[in-house]
C-alpha cells in the first residue's frame, strides 16, 4: 500500500473487520477515494 492509494484499498487488509474500520473513518468525514495519506496526517484522534 502507498500513502497515495485511495483509503478504500484498506479493506483488503482489515477483511472482516473492515465494516467496523470504515464505519469509523466516515464518522471521522473521511471518504473512501482520499488517500491514505491523510490518515497518516492525523496526530490525535480525540473526539473533542
Amino acid at each position: 500500500m502507498k500513502p497515495t492509494d485511495s483509503i478504500w484499498k484498506m479493506a483488503f487488509m482489515y477483511g472482516e473487520e473492515w465494516s467496523y474500520w470504515k464505519k469509523e473513518l466516515l464518522a471521522y468525514d473521511f471518504t473512501m477515494q482520499d488517500p491514505v495519506s491523510e490518515l497518516l496526517a492525523i496526530e490525535a484522534w480525540d473526539d473533542d
